[in-house]
């Protein structure tokens, strides 16, 4: 049954556009460096060059922070993307760096915040790696002492030790980070962006990035930029330019959901006394998150991967449901609580399912840090990569994802197909667990 009166749209829940566009490039320029994309990346490594007294453009096809950025969770987290069981496997040596990478990043973007002074209503809460069952208990202990090992400020804890509602069986508490507003975060970078002395133009798509010679120039629907140097901040548009490296990452949109607002209590008679936010053991997590304003922010669960260009897309009715199913199952004493709206974004996932960064050829620059896990790791190496390009030592952190050449194996998990294989094999988890039932009618 498809839930009704759900407000579907292409902008995010969190926060209204800006009433104020920059205006759009025409004609020619010259500047220092040239950023393409006004995400989280794009905007903190432009603040960072213009900071430094760096000549900077900045090229957003839409508005700044239009994309991911102000479409995600608003889930802090200080854990690597990915099943840190594989990547300590894949990753020994390297793997204690990534962690080290992902909780400087949380502590970084809080530093940003309170620079900024931004009200993104952060909660430095933590997040939690919650277990539905005991197969998946068992995962998240082990996820914890691996995570411990690598240096991670991780606790394994039951249900109760953590505040986990009562359909949880326990799960590992990252401490590190917490729940915000990642829509106000993306527009308080915005307005810093504007008054930074940084040159943005926005509703200026980029059509080509063409290396000549000692310039890199950048062309767009209306004019061009001639630059020293170009850092390439697209993340999950990055297929639709060429000097994007092959392969680099794929394009998949992730489906949210918000309930109506709740009413005082409920959520803590549920057992969710903590007010982490959850991420689920399962292949293809799902994600829940309380807000200030007394609803659940809920999603992912089912990843729809893209073809061809990107294009703005609202959330399928499909997709919507078993998230809405899935929500009934963890949440069974809130079933008459109806979903109120549906949006979604699009989010980079490298074949690696770590964070990337490099240089694609002579003085253009790109940088993924995407993989969900975008709202800590991006901001914070775009500001690492705009402190390597103004002159600095490369950042231990940077480095420890820096590729020396820009060639990417291929993913085969990243197609429609694998996708919907992955996602049927964790409801036939939840159905042999008994934890995937809604109730009569669902």
């Amino acid at each position: 049954m498809t839930p009704s009166g759900i407000t579907y749209s292409v902008q995010p829940g969190w926060a209204e556009p800006p009433a104020d566009p920059a205006p759009a490039l025409q004609g020619g320029i010259r500047c220092d460096v040239a950023v393409v994309g006004g995400g989280y990346a794009g905007m903190a490594a432009a603040l960072r060059l213009a900071e430094r007294g760096v000549d900077i453009v900045l090229l957003e096809d839409g508005h700044c922070g239009k994309g991911a950025s102000s479409r995600n969770a608003g889930q802090l987290t200080g854990a690597p993307a990915g099943d840190p069981e594989m990547l300590s496997a894949l990753y020994p040596r390297r793997f204690p760096r990534l962690v080290h990478l992902a909780e400087g990043a949380v502590r970084f973007t809080e530093e940003l915040m309170a620079r900024l002074d931004t009200d993104c209503e952060y909660r430095p809460t933590g997040n939690i790696g919650a277990a539905v069952s005991k197969g998946q208990l068992r995962k998240a202990r082990r996820k914890t002492r691996i995570l411990k090992k690598a240096g991670a400020d991780a606790e394994f804890g039951d249900a109760r030790d953590l505040g986990l509602p009562d359909s949880f069986l326990g799960g590992v508490h990252e401490r590190a980070g917490g729940l915000l507003n990642p829509g106000a975060f993306a527009l308080g970078i915005r307005e810093a962006l504007l008054r930074s002395g940084a040159r943005v133009f926005e509703r200026t798509p980029v059509r080509a990035v063409d290396p000549q010679g000692a310039r890199v120039v950048v062309r767009t629907a209306g004019g061009h930029v001639r630059a020293e140097r170009v850092v390439l901040a697209t993340n999950a548009y990055s297929r639709a330019l060429a000097a994007t490296p092959s392969r680099l990452a794929a394009p998949v949109f992730v489906s949210l959901v918000e309930t109506e607002p709740i009413g005082p209590g409920r959520l803590e008679a549920t057992g969710w006394t903590s007010g982490a936010g959850i991420a689920t053991q399962h292949n293809l997590m799902e994600s829940y998150r309380p807000t200030p304003r007394g609803t659940v922010v809920f999603g992912v669960r089912r990843l729809q991967p893209g073809r061809g260009a990107v294009r703005e897309r609202e959330p399928g009715a499909a997709v919507v449901t078993d998230l809405v199913r899935g929500f009934h199952a963890r949440f069974p004493s809130l079933r008459g609580i109806a979903p109120q709206q549906a949006w979604g974004g699009w989010v980079a996932l490298t074949p690696s399912w770590l964070p990337v960064a490099g240089e694609a050829a002579r003085n253009v620059f790109y940088m993924i840090g995407c993989n969900g896990h975008g709202l800590a790791q991006a901001p914070y190496l775009g500001t690492l990569l705009a402190d390597r390009i103004a002159g600095d030592e490369t950042h231990e952190d940077l480095a420890a994802v820096w590729r020396k050449r820009p060639s990417f194996a291929p993913s085969p998990v990243f197609n429609a197909p694998a996708l919907r294989a992955v996602w049927a094999v964790d409801r036939l988890a939840d159905r042999l667990n008994g934890t995937g039932h809604a109730g009569p009618g669902k």
